[in-house]
C-alpha cells in the first residue's frame, strides 16, 4: 500500500484565515512527518482564471462567490497560493481545483496515480468543503482513506464533529495525526 497526504486548501485565503491556527499546527505536524518519512505529499487550492470562465451562472455556491471576488481567487493572487508555514517542496506537486472535490477540475488523480498511490491521508480547511467532497469522490474511486480530525477544520465546529465521528467514518478511517503518526 502507498500512501499519500494530501493537504487541501491550506491557501491563504481559507486555511490561513484566523482561527484555523490549530488546525494549521497539526497539519504542519502530519507534513513534517511524511516529508520525513519520504511519503509523497500533494497540495491542493482552489483558484480559477482571470473573469472566473470555469464557473457557470448555475452553480449556486460559486457563482455568487465569482461575482464578488473580483480578483481574489485568480490563480496567481497571492490569497490562492499555500500558506508560506507549508512552502511547498519542488517534489510536492501543488494541484488547482475548480470545486470543492479536490478531484473536481484538476489532475490529482493523475498525479497520484505517478506516484503508485491507493491510499490517501487527508487534511483540509474546511471540512464541510473539500475535506467532504474529497472523501466521497475518493472513496468512489477505491481509495483507502484516513481523515486526520485535527488537521482538518471548519467555521462551524459541530458541523466539523458531525462529519468526523458521524460520517467519515463509514469510508475512512478517522484519527488524529498524533495517532497516525504513532501508527506508521
Amino acid at each position: 500500500m502507498t500512501s499519500a497526504l494530501v493537504l487541501m486548501d491550506f491557501q491563504n485565503a481559507i486555511g490561513g484565515r484566523p482561527g484555523f491556527e490549530s488546525v494549521v499546527d497539526a497539519a504542519a505536524r502530519a507534513l513534517d512527518e511524511a516529508r520525513r518519512r519520504d511519503l509523497p505529499v500533494v497540495f491542493v487550492r482552489v483558484a480559477f482564471r482571470p473573469g472566473y470562465p470555469e464557473v457557470a451562472a448555475g452553480n449556486l455556491a460559486f457563482s455568487g462567490y465569482a461575482a464578488h471576488a473580483g480578483e481574489g481567487m485568480w490563480l496567481d493572487n497571492p490569497a490562492t497560493q499555500i500558506i508560506d508555514r507549508f512552502a511547498p517542496r519542488d517534489d510536492e506537486p501543488v494541484v488547482v481545483k475548480k470545486r470543492f472535490s479536490a478531484f473536481t477540475g484538476s489532475d490529482l488523480e493523475v498525479v497520484l496515480r505517478g506516484f503508485g498511490v491507493d491510499s490517501l491521508v487527508l487534511g483540509g480547511v474546511s471540512t464541510s468543503g473539500v475535506v467532504l467532497s474529497t472523501v466521497r469522490q475518493a472513496a468512489d474511486l477505491d481509495y483507502r482513506l484516513t481523515v486526520l480530525s485535527d488537521a482538518c477544520g471548519d467555521a462551524d465546529p459541530e458541523v466539523h464533529r458531525v462529519l468526523t465521528e458521524k460520517v467519515f467514518p463509514r469510508q475512512a478511517v478517522v484519527t488524529s495525526v498524533d495517532e497516525w503518526i504513532a501508527g506508521l
